[in-house]
């Protein structure tokens, strides 16, 4: 399991959200001083693909996903305090069986 981070010092918040999914997918970015940027966003139950530029580590901050990336047949479940790292220019499908499912995406290449 990871550290999943509490909270983000020093950062500035941008208020509009990026919605996706007809609002079942809903993040807000958030901007570090060195140039950096990561989301936090929430999940409702559903199954949606996602498609990458950069390459992106996701950590579960709460709830519960399956994900299948491209490419692969093989899913995986993550829960709270776990990550996985999606490729650039890739992409991967998430699950949410069922609540909410809370996490921080990092954008990592």
């Amino acid at each position: 399991m990871s550290s999943v981070p509490a909270e983000f010092r020093g950062v500035t918040a941008v208020a509009k959200a990026n919605v996706y999914f007809e609002g079942k997918v809903v993040s807000h970015s958030i901007l570090f001083p060195d140039g950096s940027k990561k989301t936090l966003g929430l999940i409702y139950p559903g199954t949606f693909h996602f498609g990458t530029d950069k390459a992106e580590r996701m950590e579960i901050v709460a709830g519960t996903c399956r994900v299948k990336l491209d490419g692969q047949s093989a899913v995986a479940t993550y829960s709270t305090g776990q990550a996985f790292d999606v490729p650039a220019k890739s992409g991967f499908d998430i699950e949410v069986p069922s609540g909410i499912c809370e996490y921080i995406c990092s954008f990592i290449g």
